[in-house]
């Protein structure tokens, strides 16, 4: 079975390039996206990934405390 991620574009996050298939060390690289364009956007993508994490994780957070409760005691 042929390794699809040698058709994805990749981010590598040293240089700030785009990369087709998996040129850089892994922990360099981020992805894989469809297309080089996508690949671009890679760290405004992130960003609003980790936006959206942290997001959900203060909704978790917070999930079952009354509205203007605090913690703060």
């Amino acid at each position: 079975m042929p390794d699809d991620d040698d058709d994805k574009y990749w981010y590598n996050l040293a240089t700030g390039q785009v990369e087709r298939g998996m040129q850089s060390p892994a922990v360099d690289r981020a992805g894989p996206f469809d297309s080089a364009e996508e690949a671009a956007r890679a760290p405004e993508i992130m960003r609003e990934r980790t936006r959206q994490w942290e997001e959900d994780e203060r909704r978790e957070n917070d999930w079952g405390t009354s509205a203007g409760e605090s913690d703060d005691r």
